[in-house]
């Protein structure tokens, strides 16, 4: 089942706490490619100092304010596409960056496309998804919950609930914010991007 709008527009904590365990599913003229959501990490507010929003409404920062539900593909470093997943109300900026999953669907696919035969190395990092899935900013602002859409999040196995079944740290890269431990990723998974 395709997650609905609803999943999405609610508190970004507990989306991303919920998030871990569902399936991105990417649909292209080359094959499907999906994966298993095993890490993720949340931005909210303008009073996050690590998220695009910290500086108000910008260009970067719009698709943020937005209506929840889209996907928020952006550009970084000069050469890596990072795929986030718009969160709460319209006019409050917030996302989750998809950090790793665990390959299931169109595997040769994503090994073509990453120039690699190591199962781990193909969408343990954000680039890396984006790299394996085929996402770039055409795909930016895609509604995520539709079944037309070449892009959705749907249900995925049953995992054991609540939060003590995930590990929560700090965000991976960021100087500022480093006390926010809105990092999550199930406690065993060999496919996360970083301890």
């Amino acid at each position: 089942m395709i997650l609905p709008v609803s999943f999405y527009s609610r508190p970004t904590l507990k989306v991303l706490e919920d998030l871990i365990g569902k399936v991105l599913v990417r649909r292209s003229e080359d094959g499907l490619t999906s994966g298993v959501i095993v890490e993720a990490e949340a931005y909210t507010g303008e009073d996050d100092p690590a998220s695009y929003a910290f500086s108000g409404r910008t260009k970067r920062s719009e698709i943020m304010y937005g209506p929840p539900g889209r996907a928020f593909v952006h550009f970084t470093y000069g050469m890596h596409h990072m795929l986030n997943l718009v969160t709460e109300r319209e006019e409050f900026p917030a996302a989750i960056l998809i950090r790793a999953l665990e390959p299931r669907e169109g595997i040769s696919l994503m090994k073509k496309r990453r120039k690699t035969e190591e199962l781990f190395n193909l969408c343990s990092g954000p680039a890396k998804i984006c790299q394996a899935f085929g996402i770039d900013r055409s795909h930016n602002g895609l509604s995520l919950f539709s079944s037309r859409s070449a892009l959705f999040l749907k249900e995925g196995e049953r995992r054991k609930e609540g939060r003590e079944e995930l590990i929560w740290t700090s965000r991976i890269g960021i100087q500022q914010g480093k006390e926010r431990l809105w990092r999550a990723y199930p406690k065993g998974s060999p496919y996360i991007s970083a301890k």
